[in-house]
């Protein structure tokens, strides 16, 4: 009975010194209260009653998400909202030993790391005006993050990223804000309406300015062409008149009688194309006189050639 019990409790003890390590953690093991070792994932044994599993520390990614504000250099509040991503720095016995000693528990070391970040962006922002500070988002994060990973290297971690989610002011700073935006739009809405009524305009005026350019040249061409229409009629009436002459003065009448028959000619065509006119013509023998001499003047007048 007793070797049995004695063999009970040798198990029990050494079961009791079994202990594992999750994928993706190291475990650290002390003595006493001394750091002692560091046991990678899968089964491992301790010494019971006098080897303890101090800390198991994560070596996957980590995140943290920081809410807090700070003051521009005008005075103005700004509320940051920001993501840290970070991992151990690498599976060294002296990388983890820094990593599970540094802080007393984790929510110490996240107050510290958060209060670090929180002081370097303040620090950048209070040398910035209120109107800047979008701006230089990008400014803020690449300086925190130059320092920010120094400092995570002395506490055993490495910096994989750093994003400013969000960015806000006082609710009057954003009202204001809202106002100078909305203005410059209204600003740049009225400046595009006037360039689109300005060039309209324009468009219309060349339009004009081409319809009466057309309309000139089409008129400058029937002008031309109703003045060779005249010369031309002017041309054969003279050539019919003097074909008429030589063919009287063979037959030997009168050429006196080519003029009459004009008149008689204009007459008629008054007579048929007048509409409700009076035209008062004199008649008499002196009258008709006087008609034939100034047909004969306006016969005997040089032409001018066509242009």
């Amino acid at each position: 009975m007793v070797l049995l019990i004695l063999l009970g409790l040798t198990v029990v003890v050494l079961l009791s010194g079994l202990f594992t390590v999750p994928q993706g953690s190291i475990a650290v093991v002390t003595m006493f209260g001394k750091y002692r070792r560091i046991a990678d994932p899968g089964l491992s044994i301790r010494i019971p009653f006098f080897e303890t599993v101090a800390r198991r520390i994560s070596i996957q990614n980590r995140t943290v998400e920081m809410a807090f504000q700070a003051i521009t250099r005008d005075q103005a509040n700004v509320y940051f909202k920001s993501m840290m991503l970070y991992s151990v720095m690498n599976h060294s016995e002296e990388t983890i030993k820094r990593v599970a000693f540094k802080f007393i528990n984790q929510e110490a070391f996240i107050q510290a790391l958060s209060r670090t970040v929180e002081g370097m962006v303040r620090a950048f922002v209070a040398s910035k005006r209120q109107a800047e500070i979008l701006s230089v988002q990008q400014e803020i994060v690449e300086a925190v993050k130059l320092k920010i990973d120094r400092t995570l290297e002395e506490w055993g971690f490495h910096l994989l990223d750093l994003q400013i989610n969000d960015i806000t002011f006082d609710k009057v700073i954003m009202d204001s804000m809202s106002q100078v935006v909305a203005s410059k739009n209204l600003k740049e809405a009225a400046e595009n309406e006037g360039q689109a009524l300005l060039i309209t305009k324009t468009k219309a005026a060349e339009a004009d300015a081409v319809s009466i350019k057309i309309s000139a040249e089409a008129e400058r061409e029937a002008a031309r062409m109703r003045g060779q229409s005249v010369a031309f009629f002017r041309s054969e009436v003279a050539a019919g008149m003097k074909r008429a002459a030589l063919e009287m003065n063979e037959a030997n009448l009168d050429t006196h009688v080519i003029l009459f028959s004009m008149w008689t000619e204009a007459l008629k065509n008054v007579a048929e194309l007048n509409k409700g006119g009076a035209i008062f013509l004199d008649g008499s023998v002196q009258g008709f006189q006087q008609t034939v001499k100034q047909l004969m003047a306006l016969q005997l007048q040089p032409q001018t050639p066509s242009s």
